[in-house]
């Protein structure tokens, strides 16, 4: 009893202090971390063999982590390493492209083709933001094309906030659509041992669906306020055409191999048996073989306080998982539900949601794994259902606020030292209706689809 006391108390507390972000977020997870070994697994369990599950290292020297040789064996509790080195190689391997210029030149290359109209530039931005977002973390995608959009909105004179703001809309969107997308779905499918084509083929249908409907939803709110643009102009283009993003055109070439190479790695996985653990430390190790001399800097660029982050709360929640308390809080739901399927689900994704809203949803991603988990063994509900429902949920319900996930903080901070500051009644009132319509198609997609 003392021990889940004490594991609850400190899984508050850091949910507390990663809202009320007085701290950064990886000293916050690292040290309520410590605390569990110290606390809950040390003076409370006196159990040494609960900390060496959480901690998970002998995983990593197990053949099933880097190749699974045919056979889907269920991931250990703990720390998800292969989260981690998957997020580490893909980092490197996107900083890379950036070095090469290789975004830029997708954004100039897409603003050309259509003339450099500001109603085609919106709707073909809002496709390639979700479109990139299924390969490349949402975060870079948006660091990128909020960057690229406010410098044609100064050469052709538009209010680039709707767009900023669609962008970061569809970018949730496309992470939702992949395994790879966004962090908690990496998180769902390394713990549960589902492939890119297991998410494309579930997620990935409910996230295209939406994505038809978000554009025509986002194009009639704000297609007046574009259609009183004056349209493309001529002087000082030349700096925006595609070539001159283009630096050093055999870097730019590698990076994008490399990228294809991925693609193709992750969409094959489940036909190869390698891992995404694998597949993240090979494309890691070429980018750096190949960048040479920039190796080092690559290895520097790495957002190593988001993999501390990610470490810190795998020992967190381990120690909710160790003490039984995901377990008891399953008991809840399953209880809650009386084992009815379609409440179950309509649980999950709304609190899913409504939670992502105002808290990261990767911890809550994290918390709610050995939670369905457990609401499968012991209800008979369909763990790929609960984990497609916990999907969309986290994903898409971090759309709805400024602070929802990291790819908005982003966005709205890029918009507002440009000059152009988001607020948040400007923010939700569209991306709040966006949301709620994502979530409600969602849910119905998976009771139509499933039950």
């Amino acid at each position: 009893m003392l021990a889940q006391i004490l594991a609850i108390i400190i899984f508050i507390i850091m949910f507390a202090l990663i809202i009320l972000d007085k701290f950064e977020r990886h000293i916050t997870t690292l040290v309520c971390g410590l605390a569990t070994i110290v606390l809950v697994f040390g003076l409370s369990m006196h159990s040494m063999n609960a900390f060496l599950e959480t901690l998970n290292l002998r995983h990593i020297f197990s053949i099933g982590f880097w190749y699974e040789a045919g056979t889907v064996t269920e991931s250990s509790s703990g720390i998800n390493w292969a989260t981690i080195l998957f997020l580490a190689g893909m980092m490197i391997m996107v900083e890379g492209m950036a070095r090469a210029g290789f975004f830029r030149w997708l954004c100039m290359t897409i603003a050309n083709a259509v003339h450099y109209q500001v109603i085609p530039i919106f709707i073909t931005f809002m496709i390639m933001s979700f479109v990139l977002a299924m390969f490349i973390d949402s975060i870079t995608v948006i660091l990128f094309l909020a960057a690229v959009t406010v410098e044609l909105a100064q050469l052709l004179r538009f209010n680039p906030i709707p767009m900023i703001l669609s962008e970061i809309f569809c970018a949730n969107l496309g992470g939702s659509a992949t395994m790879c997308g966004d962090p908690p779905n990496i998180i769902i499918g390394t713990s549960l041992r589902y492939t890119f084509t297991d998410f494309i083929t579930n997620t990935g249908l409910m996230a295209v669906l939406s994505l038809v409907v978000m554009v025509l939803f986002f194009y009639f709110c704000y297609r007046k306020e574009f259609s009183t643009t004056s349209g493309a102009v001529t002087e000082n283009m030349e700096h925006l055409s595609p070539k001159s993003a283009i630096k050093d055109k055999k870097a730019f070439l590698i990076s994008c191999i490399i990228f294809l190479c991925a693609v193709v790695l992750l969409i094959t996985h489940a036909q190869t048996g390698l891992t995404v653990a694998f597949i993240g430390v090979l494309i890691a190790l070429i980018t750096l073989i190949t960048a040479g001399k920039e190796a080092i800097d690559l290895l520097k660029s790495i957002d190593y306080k988001t993999l501390l982050f990610f470490i810190g709360l795998f020992l967190v929640v381990g120690g909710l998982e160790q003490s039984g308390i995901l377990e008891l809080v399953a008991s809840f739901i399953g209880d809650v539900s009386g084992g009815n399927m379609k409440i179950m689900i309509a649980i999950i994704i709304w609190v899913s949601a409504i939670a992502s809203a105002f808290v990261d949803n990767i911890p809550f991603a994290a918390t709610m794994i050995p939670i369905i988990k457990t609401l499968a063994a012991t209800t008979g509900a369909d763990l790929s259902v609960l984990a497609w429902t916990l999907a969309m949920g986290t994903d898409i319900g971090g759309s709805a606020t400024p602070i929802g996930a990291s790819a908005n903080v982003v966005g709205t901070s890029i918009a507002a030292r440009e000059g152009h500051p988001i607020s948040w009644k400007q923010y939700c009132k569209s991306a709040i209706p966006a949301t709620f319509i994502v979530i409600l198609i969602s849910m119905v997609c998976i009771y139509v689809r499933y039950l």
